[in-house]
């Protein structure tokens, strides 16, 4: 027992004078009148021992942990959460944080001159996407609309956002000759059958990857706010318990699509036809905790991108 006890203080000795004293391997090795070589044999004994517990104190790796939780909740391929140093309630730098990893995303997957069909959805993360892409040429990259588009110009349209993808990075732009929402189920039919519309669809749905943004479905949010739903239609929301959207699907809470008829007046490829595609989606702030939460559940998703605050809300609440 006694040299069990001496060679415990002996491996404290070394790992004190190393971790803490701040001497090198070759100090402690003169210090304590031993060899090199034991002295690194007495450090790994105190890691293994549990003597030693080494901490990473950065704000990076807080993220790091918080991506490797979220990963493994949601049985994902990949989570980065972008570090967000401001106000917690500070929604556009966190747009725009999570935005600089979508684009670095998307130097990484399409950097090559090899051929890419990358689909596109709508919102703000997308366009501070393209904002902070810089330095892909590709050639041989499409970009297409994975669905409608809005009515009047706004820069975080799926239109406008392929068009300055495919400026920026050489390639090419393939644009959804149709509306975000038709009327009804039937218009919506008609909209689908045209050639333009049909030609574009079988274009998305053959997408490589797809990078789309969560919306929050929600009296005060800005899909709320647009003007592109009529007032029945945003009382189906309201009715059917519908709290996020992504790509122009709506989705309840558990992670299903609404049962109702607005899920019938979007045209845009839906989640069971991107089980090919890498599907990415982005989020910023803690107000879309709720709505990401929802679209991660329906199973469709494969990477996640978001800021700090928001994937601190979502381990939180789910």
């Amino acid at each position: 027992m006694l040299a069990v006890t001496r060679q415990d203080d002996e491996i404290a000795h070394a790992a004190w004078l190393y971790y803490v004293g701040k001497l090198s391997q070759q100090e402690v090795s003169d210090r304590l009148g031993i060899s090199r070589f034991k002295v690194l044999r007495l450090l790994a004994d105190a890691r293994d021992r549990g003597m030693v517990r080494i901490s990473l104190e950065h704000r990076t790796s807080r993220t790091l942990a918080l991506a490797d939780q979220l990963a493994d909740k949601f049985n994902l391929k990949e989570v980065r959460v972008a570090p967000v140093p401001v106000a917690p309630d500070d929604y556009e730098y966190a747009r725009l944080a999570v935005g600089i990893l979508a684009a670095s995303y998307l130097t990484r997957v399409a950097g090559s001159d090899q051929p890419f069909t990358i689909g596109i959805g709508w919102g703000r993360t997308l366009s501070a996407m393209a904002d902070n892409l810089a330095g892909l040429k590709n050639q041989n990259l499409t970009f297409v609309s994975l669905m409608g588009s809005v009515t009047h110009a706004i820069h975080t349209a799926p239109v406008d956002v392929c068009v300055r993808l495919a400026a920026q990075t050489g390639g090419r732009a393939m644009l959804m000759p149709a509306p975000f929402v038709a009327d009804n189920a039937a218009a919506c039919e008609l909209i689908m059958s045209q050639r333009l519309v049909r030609e574009t669809m079988k274009v998305a749905r053959s997408s490589t990857h797809a990078i789309m943004s969560v919306g929050e479905c929600r009296d005060g949010a800005i899909l709320f706010e647009s003007g592109l739903f009529s007032p029945e239609q945003l009382d189906e929301l309201r009715d059917n318990d519908v709290v996020g959207d992504c790509c122009g699907v709506f989705f309840k809470a558990d992670g299903s699509i609404a049962d109702m008829p607005l899920n019938k007046c979007t045209p845009c490829v839906k989640p069971d036809e991107m089980s090919a595609m890498d599907v990415v989606i982005t989020a910023g702030g803690a107000t879309k905790a709720t709505a990401t939460v929802a679209v991660l559940r329906a199973g469709f998703v494969d990477r996640l991108f978001l800021d700090e605050t928001l994937a601190e809300a979502i381990l939180q609440n789910s």
